[in-house]
């Protein structure tokens, strides 16, 4: 297979700028806004430039390329550490029972509470994979890359990484939870509010959405049926993280009440049984098909291979060695498919 998961360049823009008018909206961390990604490709520069490996505000910004054909097809982003420049905010899901003895009556009330929970954790988003390329195990590769990023740069995460799914968008981009909740009290559409957000960052919440728990029985059920629940186009990256090891435990997105999926790093699949072998040269045939990753910071890259492992050593076929740019005698991480 002939692409690779590489870190994003300035020269990318017009291809990440193209994929992000493709998402339909409530993709915060890929806006269809030029400024915004021309931003955010500068600041990643900045994350895969920094020399201190420590947990910090950085963005890694990463894209699915096939070299030889010069076209990019995908999109990903791994964030160091949430909540450094603006609070990071979700609503937790929570019950308060209450009896009533003169009713003889037992009442259980969900609530939503805004809360900054996940401040401090390492994030996994932004990934997109564009139309022409959903097939072939390019999202997986594109998705479990950013594991292996991790595992090689372990210093500059956190314990905890999180994972925002996009929630459930009606035909006409509306957002039904936004529209029970949020919509009240800011007078914009949810479009204009997920635009403004990607633009310019979450501190309009904080200014204006209400403090106090709100009773989910007071919402109309269009909002209560899609709590939790990720857009039709994210299950299979739902599948993914759960796979991984991603549990809900309750939070959602404050704009779309997508779901918030976290798990400790380390516990990860992908970090935990990928193995770190000494790279011995090629071989022409056979080896199972892995994914494998190389590479510091700006020199990392990830792919599907043929390996062939004997002990801790490992031949790759050409090709793979190739897109990884890999020399007898480096290391490479291996896990399997």
């Amino acid at each position: 297979m002939s692409y690779r998961v590489r870190p994003a360049r300035g020269d990318d823009f017009a291809a990440i700028y193209e994929m992000a008018k493709l998402t339909g909206g409530g993709f915060t961390n890929l806006p269809a806004d030029k400024a915004a990604l021309v931003d955010k490709l500068a600041r990643s520069q900045e994350g895969f430039g920094k020399a201190e490996d420590a947990p910090g505000d950085d963005l890694y910004m990463f894209v699915l390329e096939d070299p030889k054909e010069g076209v990019i097809r995908g999109t990903c982003q791994v964030f160091g550490m949430v909540g450094q420049r603006q609070p990071f905010y979700s609503y937790r899901v929570s019950a308060l029972t209450q009896h009533s003895p003169e009713l003889n009556r037992t009442f259980r009330a969900e609530m939503l509470t805004l809360c900054t929970d996940f401040e401090g954790a390492s994030e996994v988003g932004g990934l997109f994979l564009h139309p022409a390329a959903r097939a072939g195990g390019l999202g997986m590769l594109l998705a479990r890359s950013r594991y292996l990023f991790m595992k090689l740069h372990r210093a500059r995460f956190t314990e905890r990484v999180l994972a925002e799914l996009r929630g459930v968008i009606d035909e006409k981009g509306g957002s039904p939870f936004w529209d029970a909740i949020a919509g009240r009290f800011f007078g914009m559409t949810f479009q204009e509010a997920d635009s403004f957000n990607g633009v310019h960052g979450t501190q309009f919440i904080a200014d204006l959405m209400p403090k106090t728990p709100i009773y989910t029985a007071m919402l109309p059920e269009s909002a209560r049926s899609v709590m939790g629940v990720p857009h039709p186009s994210g299950r299979a990256a739902m599948r993914m993280l759960e796979a991984e090891g991603f549990r809900g435990d309750g939070y959602i997105d404050i704009f779309d009440g997508g779901p918030t999926m976290a798990a400790p790093i380390d516990q990860l699949r992908t970090v935990r049984e990928s193995n770190e072998l000494t790279f011995a040269g090629t071989h022409d045939e056979g080896g199972t098909t892995m994914l494998v990753a190389a590479g510091r910071l700006d020199d990392f890259a990830a792919a599907w291979g043929k390996v062939r492992i004997d002990g801790d050593r490992a031949t790759l076929d050409a090709a793979t060695a190739e897109l990884l740019g890999i020399e007898p005698g480096q290391t490479f991480l291996a896990a399997a498919r």
